[in-house]
C-alpha cells in the first residue's frame, strides 16, 4: 500500500496555515471529522462544484439540476433500503471500548505493511464483506494481531453492523412514539432525484435518456470518521441520476464510465493517478458498479462512483407512495420504470484530491544559497485567486494603477492586491494559495504601459502591455 504520510500531513498543515481547510470549532478543541473551508477553501471548493454543475447541465441538453431539501418524508428511507441496510461492519475492542469500521481497521493495518502483502490482506477482507462473513471478518483480525490503537490489544467483539443515518425529531410537539416525528438527515443525495422524476419530466418535458443532477450536503454517523475531509460526518455529493430505457443500460453504464474519467483528467490529475475499481460486492439490485479512484498520499482511494442500479428506486418508492413512477415513450408506443445510470462524487473528497496533485515542495535556490518554495499548481479555472497585482512601491502613482487593472478585472474573476514586502515574499505567498498570474506594476508601466507578469509553475516572468493582462488570464481558464 503505497503511501506518503509526510505529505498527507504536510497537505493537512498548509491547508489550515493558508486558509483552505480547519477544524471545526476549533476554539473548543474541535469536533472530530468535522471541518470548515476557509476563504481560499470555499473559493476552491465552489470553483470544483461549478465545473462539475457546468459539465453537466450546460454541456448537456438532456441533463437538468435540482435543489431538493435535506429532511425528506421518512418512508423515503424506508423504501430506499437505508432504515433496514444502511449499515457497516463494525467491531468493538472489550479493553478500550473503542469502535472500529472493519474495513478501516484492517485497511489501516494493511497500511503497514509491503504492498503486495498489503494488496493480498485488503482481496481477502473485500471476499469475506462480498459474503457478509462477520465471523470470517473476526477471525482475519485475530489472525493477523490487528491491535486497537488505544489498548494496544487484540481482545475484540463479534463483528455487527451498525446503521449510519442520523436521526432528529421534526416539529415541536412531543409524542408518545417517538418515531411519530422522526426524519433522518439524508445519508445520500439520490433520493431528492427520485421522488422528483416525474415533477422534472412532466414540467421540463423530459424526453428519456435524459439525466437530473444535484449537489448537497449529506450526513453519516461514520465511528470512525478520519483521513482529513476524506471521510466526514457532513460532506457534500455532486450526485446525477440518468434515466434510460430498460435495456439500454450496458452501453449507458460504459458511456459514462469513460465520460466521469475524462472529468477527472480534465480538472489536471495525472493519468497514471487514476484507476477504476469494480466493486467486489454489489448490492442485490445493482447490475454493475465501478468506482474511480485517485493515488492520494495515503493510496488509492475513491472518489466517484458510477452505478448500472436498474429499476429498483423507482420501483421502491412507487410500491411504498402508492404513485406511479412511470414514464411512456412513445418511439416504442410503452410504459415502463426507467433504468438509472448514477454518477456520485464526493466534492470534498474531489478537492482533496486536487489539492493533492496540485502540492509540491520545490528547491528553486542554487548550491550557494538553497531555498525552497511550497506551491499549488491549481489549474487557472480552480484557482481560488486567479490574479495577484503588486505595486513596486507604495508611492509614484504604482498603486493607482495596480488598483486600476484590478477594477477591470475583478468583474471576470478574482483577484489580489498586495504592496506590503518585497516582491519575492509577495510572489512566495501567492504561490502557497495557488495563484497561477502576478503582475508587478513598476516606473516602466507609467512610461511605455508594460508590467511584468510572472507565471506560478515555471516562475518565468515576461513584459506584457497591461490592457493584455485580463485577457491573458481569461484565456488560461479556458484551458
Amino acid at each position: 500500500m503505497a503511501t506518503d504520510q509526510n505529505k498527507f500531513q504536510a497537505i493537512i498543515s498548509h491547508c489550515k496555515e493558508y486558509g483552505f481547510i480547519f477544524p471545526s470549532s476549533e476554539i473548543y478543541d474541535g469536533l472530530s471529522a468535522v471541518y470548515d473551508y476557509g476563504q481560499y477553501g470555499a473559493e476552491l471548493k465552489k470553483n470544483v462544484r461549478d465545473y462539475w454543475w457546468r459539465s453537466m447541465t450546460q454541456m448537456h441538453e438532456n441533463i437538468v439540476g435540482i435543489d431538493a431539501a435535506i429532511f425528506m418524508h421518512p418512508t423515503v428511507w424506508k423504501a430506499s433500503g437505508h432504515v433496514d441496510n444502511f449499515s457497516d461492519p463494525m467491531i468493538d475492542n472489550k479493553d478500550s471500548k473503542k469502535r472500529y469500521r472493519v474495513d478501516h481497521l484492517i485497511e489501516g493495518f494493511a497500511e503497514t505493511l509491503d504492498a503486495e502483502a498489503g494488496k493480498a490482506l485488503i482481496a481477502e477482507m473485500e471476499g469475506l464483506i462480498s459474503k457478509d462473513d462477520f465471523a470470517g471478518l473476526k477471525k482475519l483480525i485475530e489472525d493477523n494481531k490487528i491491535k486497537c490503537s488505544v489498548s494496544g490489544t487484540v481482545n475484540w467483539t463479534d463483528v455487527r453492523q451498525f446503521n449510519l443515518m442520523f436521526s432528529t425529531e421534526f416539529g415541536a410537539v412531543a409524542s408518545d412514539n417517538e418515531d411519530d416525528n422522526k426524519v433522518y438527515l439524508r445519508p445520500e443525495t439520490a433520493q431528492g432525484i427520485f421522488v422528483n422524476f416525474l415533477n422534472v419530466q412532466k414540467t421540463g418535458r423530459m424526453k428519456i435518456p435524459f439525466g437530473i443532477a444535484q449537489v448537497g450536503k449529506a450526513f453519516r454517523n461514520e465511528i470512525v470518521a478520519r483521513q482529513f475531509v476524506f471521510r466526514m460526518r457532513e460532506f457534500e455529493q455532486m450526485e446525477m441520476q440518468f434515466f434510460i430505457r430498460p435495456g439500454t443500460e450496458d452501453e449507458w453504464y460504459a458511456y459514462w464510465k469513460e465520460e466521469r474519467l475524462k472529468w477527472h483528467k480534465s480538472l489536471g490529475i495525472d493519468n497514471s493517478k487514476l484507476q477504476f475499481h469494480d466493486h467486489p460486492k454489489l448490492a442485490f439490485y445493482a447490475k454493475a458498479a465501478v468506482d474511480i479512484e485517485y493515488d492520494f498520499p495515503i493510496g488509492f482511494k475513491e472518489v466517484e462512483g458510477i452505478h448500472s442500479r436498474t429499476n429498483h428506486d423507482l420501483s421502491q418508492h412507487q410500491k411504498f407512495s402508492g404513485k406511479k413512477l412511470q414514464y411512456f415513450d412513445p418511439e416504442i408506443n410503452q410504459n415502463y420504470v426507467p433504468y438509472v445510470i448514477e454518477t456520485s462524487i464526493g466534492l470534498d473528497r474531489c478537492c482533496f484530491m486536487v489539492l493533492s496533485e496540485a502540492y509540491e515542495e520545490q528547491e528553486v535556490g542554487t548550491p550557494e544559497k538553497p531555498d525552497t518554495r511550497t506551491v499549488l499548481k491549481f489549474p487557472a479555472k480552480l484557482a481560488p485567486i486567479k490574479l495577484a497585482v503588486f505595486p513596486l512601491t507604495k508611492k509614484d502613482g504604482l498603486p493607482e494603477i495596480a488598483k486600476s487593472l484590478i477594477a477591470d478585472c475583478k468583474k471576470n474573476f478574482y483577484c489580489y492586491y498586495e504592496e506590503k514586502d518585497s516582491i519575492g515574499k509577495r510572489y512566495r505567498r501567492q504561490d502557497a494559495i495557488g495563484t497561477p498570474f502576478c503582475v508587478t506594476v513598476d516606473h516602466q508601466t507609467i512610461e511605455d504601459g508594460t508590467v511584468t507578469i510572472r507565471h506560478r509553475d515555471s516562475m518565468e516572468q515576461e513584459r506584457i502591455p497591461l490592457t493584455a493582462v485580463k485577457e491573458m488570464v481569461m484565456k488560461a481558464m479556458m484551458d
